[in-house]
């Protein structure tokens, strides 16, 4: 993969400042046992050395793997049009589909494969050890009618209840994989257009209140492989994993326009309670957050046991096109550890990392790195309240939030309307530990009040002024 996240080993000891992790009060101190925990944990003397995450922990190598799935491996091919399914995109197939792949788990299982042509279908569900492999050319487009999504128990937007199934489920699937080169196009424009007519009507409607389906959604499973395939037009959120582990998702794209229709809240990748997440080689554009963090809601959501948090995220070497933000935590997020997003190009987003604080929530976000990114953003750093549809739900008092151990570092080819956007209420929220380093940023507002954030480490920055007046970008 080349580059390291936190190298591990002798090493450390020669570049002991990209450790930054570490430094708090006790600095210098605080180092130095960090760098002996690496030297222990992964091994005096290995090389090359290991990587770590953030927080110090050796990453795993399964993360340096990006080996593609061959879909031939994976058991008998079911090609659709050989049991019935029929090509185009006005008569639906769901039923035909679902046949096939209720036959192909019949059978132990195998790849349900969508070849040369459009094919029209509500909700698929994908039970263990059955495949999706969409051919070149192969469209699976979904239904613009919302009768073709049944209402099942799944989750949405931080909470478990009964909402509408997406366009390919796979819950409890160890092992699935969905695989290029084709594409699942969610055929959208419909949803959008009545979303914004509601929101004329009714300026306070919700995602919840506007009926539409995601594209994907995978619950419950482990060694989950997303692959070389084009997202394209969810009505709702395009990619949705919850309660996932050991997922890759490699040169996928995820496409959804901001005009002429804004297609809303079609979040590329939503990671809900999941570990060990490998996202690489990826390409973002859409009209929300091109990766949030996920993982409940509410002011008691860290009681609940169907929440839970994100750890051990790595992204890199992706392009981000226009989105809100490159990097969200929240605003439905209580914990997320070990995020790193790095050696990325950021063009056309909104933001690069986002903290979403949400005042009716108890958050936690720690031991998040962004490292070698270049490109241009409004916002480099966001931090501001999140209070849409604020609700404490009878608690009298407002839980509060913490951040920590957040680095930017190594970006040298950076440009930014502000650099430091960062506005919270002390009553609120807590953060701390945050950590800048060679950082040189061409910004046209290169304020930085380093008095807000308790044990703010900052080495090496160089911020350039630019010329003109900041450019504000709505959300929506």
């Amino acid at each position: 993969m080349g580059g390291g996240s936190l190298p591990c080993g002798p090493e450390g000891l020669e570049v002991s400042d990209k450790i930054p992790i570490f430094m708090g009060q006790n600095g210098e101190t605080m180092k130095k046992i960090g760098l002996f925990l690496c030297l222990l944990l992964c091994g005096r003397g290995v090389a090359p050395a290991q990587e770590c995450w953030p927080d110090g922990t050796p990453m795993e190598a399964w993360f340096s793997d990006t080996t593609r799935v061959s879909p031939g491996t994976l058991g008998p091919r079911y090609e659709v049009t050989e049991y019935g399914v029929v090509r185009g995109s006005t008569r639906r197939q769901t039923a035909a589909l679902q046949r096939v792949i209720d036959r192909a788990a019949a059978e132990g299982g195998g790849v349900v494969v969508i070849p040369e042509g459009v094919y029209l279908s509500g909700a698929l569900f994908f039970p263990q050890g059955v495949h999706l492999h969409i051919e070149r050319e192969g469209v699976l487009k979904g239904s613009d009618d919302i009768a073709d999504f049944p209402v099942v128990d799944t989750r949405i937007e931080g909470q478990s209840l009964r909402y509408f199934a997406a366009l390919v489920n796979a819950d409890h699937a160890d092992g699935f994989t969905l695989t290029g080169p084709g594409t699942v196009n969610g055929n959208g424009e419909r949803y959008w257009r009545s979303f914004w007519l509601r929101r004329e009507v009714n300026p306070r409607c919700t995602n919840m209140d506007e009926l539409r389906p995601r594209l994907v959604y995978i619950s419950n499973s482990k060694d989950v492989r997303i692959e070389d395939v084009t997202l394209k037009n969810s009505p709702f959120w395009t990619t949705h994993l919850y309660r996932c582990s050991r997922v890759k998702l490699l040169g996928v794209r995820t496409l959804a326009p901001a005009a002429p229709v804004k297609a809303p809240s079609s979040d590329a990748l939503d990671l809900d309670a999941c570990e060990d997440v490998h996202v690489c080689g990826c390409y973002i554009s859409v009209n929300d957050d091109a990766i949030a963090l996920k993982g409940g809601k509410g002011p008691w959501a860290d009681k609940a046991p169907e929440n839970g948090p994100n750890r051990n995220i790595l992204i890199e070497e992706c392009l981000f096109g226009f989105c809100h933000s490159a990097l969200t935590c929240g605003s439905e997020c209580i914990h997320s550890r070990n995020v790193v997003l790095r050696r990325c190009t950021v063009s056309g987003a909104n933001r690069l990392l986002w903290l979403k604080m949400r005042p009716d929530t108890p958050q936690r976000y720690e031991y998040i790195l962004v490292e070698e990114v270049d490109g241009e953003v409004l916002s480099m750093l966001y931090i501001h309240p999140w209070t849409q549809f604020f609700d404490l739900k009878g608690r009298e008092d407002i839980p509060l939030s913490y951040a920590s151990h957040i680095t930017l570092r190594n970006i040298g080819r950076f440009r930014c309307d502000t650099f430091f956007d960062v506005a919270f209420d002390d009553a609120q929220y807590r953060l701390r530990d945050f950590t800048f380093g060679n950082l040189r940023v061409e910004t046209k507002n290169p304020a930085c009040d380093r008095s807000r954030i308790a044990g703010f480490g900052w080495r090496n920055v160089e911020l350039i002024p630019l010329e003109g007046e900041a450019t504000v970008v709505p959300l929506e």
